[in-house]
């Protein structure tokens, strides 16, 4: 009788380890992995897919069963989101700005908001380390695909036929799926900590983490990002301060930087002895611009600041303000961000609320900084905390040169994280199970996913009326009509 109990209860738990990484998957790498797209957002479909992901990730009985409510002990993360969502609205309020683009805004902010409190609320419950690893189990699929994907494109570009392989944008960078070099180093910069931390949960052996990890650098490489390099950096310092880690683990992160540094000279010397080219050789140049135009934008966004400072130019205005605004030292590139997360809320938002929102932010980050201090559950095979943060830190990284949680296949994750995060080392059990019973919290998490799944849906269907003006049918009527 016992052995069948026990059986019965691993394959329980094989079951819901299943239903996890599958929804995981639909949430962090299917989005990733999408090329298919329509005019005039090359992203768009990878977007709507994350919000559809998480949906059914939060809306499953597994992801939101509830003991304990206890968000108030992490205001921090939910205070910086309720602030910009009042933000997001307050142009609409005033008339300075169409409803539609204040709500879609507003309506990813709170989506922002709801995975915080999954992640926060999985922690709590004792499965946070199940969700983390079945995150991390998606993002090493996405990783692995997106090698592929990176590979073909630099040396194989002939085979990307823009539907299933995207075409790279520029000659000799792997640009991955989502059709920029720097979106597909974060992706691969998190696939690299998401492979070692399966190594420490012995979900992988180590050293074939550790193999995957240096393909996914290569493949950093391959897209001439220099946040790569940075990167490469921040892991080697997680592998000096982290002594949690196994000694393989931490040598293998030590070694990121040296490794980085072996594939782009690699890569270097190879392309003129192969038919292939290395958009990334000349990317650390000092003969050319090394900021790509970023100092001229921040340098302009610095002088709107100044003319604008209490209440900015208004919350997705920045692109207008910096057009029809005279710069001696105007950019010739096009830019409709600052590439600096910071600047980009002090310039939209005011010198006063950007403040205390990255004052929150800030806090937030502190609580969880200090949670990773803390001595994990002994019980726990590898704790997801550290891991969990690094790849926060890895993204916030880039928000100072990109702006990546504009996107929501990167806000997402990154609340989601955030959320593990702030919530602490719990009693989070790789195997554990879900709550036996669903509270009212809960119940109202499902019910805010299904509003978003809904939202999203809608969306697509709202987004082809924009698509007939751009790529028209045989049979469209006259582009005065379509626009009308």
């Amino acid at each position: 009788m016992q052995a069948s109990a026990n059986v019965e209860v691993a394959q329980r738990r094989r079951d819901q380890y299943a239903t996890a990484i599958a929804l995981a998957c639909m949430a962090a790498a299917l989005p990733m992995l999408l090329a298919f797209n329509l005019p005039p957002s090359a992203t768009y479909f990878n977007q709507v897919a994350s919000l559809l992901g998480w949906g059914a990730w939060m809306s499953h009985p597994t992801s939101s069963s509830s003991r304990t409510p206890a968000l108030h002990k992490d205001v921090a993360a939910y205070v910086t989101l309720g602030l910009l969502i009042v933000v997001v609205g307050l142009p609409s309020v005033l008339d300075a700005q169409p409803w539609a683009l204040a709500l879609s805004a507003a309506a990813l902010v709170a989506s922002a908001a709801l995975v915080v409190a999954l992640g926060n609320v999985a922690s709590r419950n004792g499965l946070g380390s199940s969700m983390f690893l079945a995150l991390c189990v998606a993002f090493l699929i996405a990783g692995l695909a997106s090698c592929v994907i990176g590979i073909i494109q630099v040396y194989l570009p002939t085979w990307a036929d823009g539907d299933l392989i995207a075409r790279s944008s520029v000659v000799g960078r792997s640009v991955g799926n989502l059709r920029q070099p720097n979106h597909l180093c974060s992706l691969l910069l998190w696939s690299i900590v998401a492979a070692l931390w399966l190594g420490e949960a012995q979900f992988l052996r180590r050293a074939l983490a550790i193999v995957f990890a240096g393909l996914m650098l290569f493949v950093v490489v391959l897209s001439g990002s220099r946040s790569g390099g940075l990167g490469a950096l921040l892991l080697a310092f997680w592998g000096l301060l982290d002594r949690r880690r196994a000694r393989s683990t931490r040598v293998a992160l030590l070694l990121a930087p040296l490794a980085y540094g072996f594939f782009w000279i690699g890569a270097t010397a190879w392309a003129p002895r192969g038919a292939h080219a290395f958009g990334g050789a000349g990317r650390f140049s000092a003969t050319g611009d090394i900021s790509s135009s970023r100092f001229g934008i921040w340098s302009n966004t610095l002088d709107l600041i100044r003319t604008h400072p209490w209440f900015g130019v208004g919350f997705g205005e920045f692109n207008f303000a910096w057009t029809l605004t005279e710069f001696p030292n105007r950019p010739v590139a096009f830019f409709d961000h600052t590439h600096n997360l910071p600047l980009q809320l002090a310039v939209e938002l005011g010198l006063a609320l950007a403040a205390l929102v990255l004052a929150t932010l800030g806090w937030a980050l502190w609580r969880a900084a200090r949670n990773c201090m803390l001595p994990p559950d002994p019980d726990e095979v590898a704790s997801p905390q550290r891991a969990a943060f690094v790849m926060v830190l890895l993204v916030l990284m880039h928000s100072l040169l990109e702006y990546p949680l504009w996107y929501a296949y990167f806000l997402l994750p990154t609340a989601f994280l955030l959320g593990l995060c702030v919530a602490g080392p719990t009693r989070c059990v790789v195997a554990a199970a879900p709550a036996p019973h669903v509270q009212v919290q809960a119940m109202s998490v499902r019910i805010a996913s299904l509003v978003l799944m809904l939202g999203a849906a809608y969306s697509i269907y709202d987004y082809f009326k924009v698509v007939v003006i751009f790529a028209p049918p045989d049979n469209a009527s006259p582009l005065a009509e379509r626009i009308a």
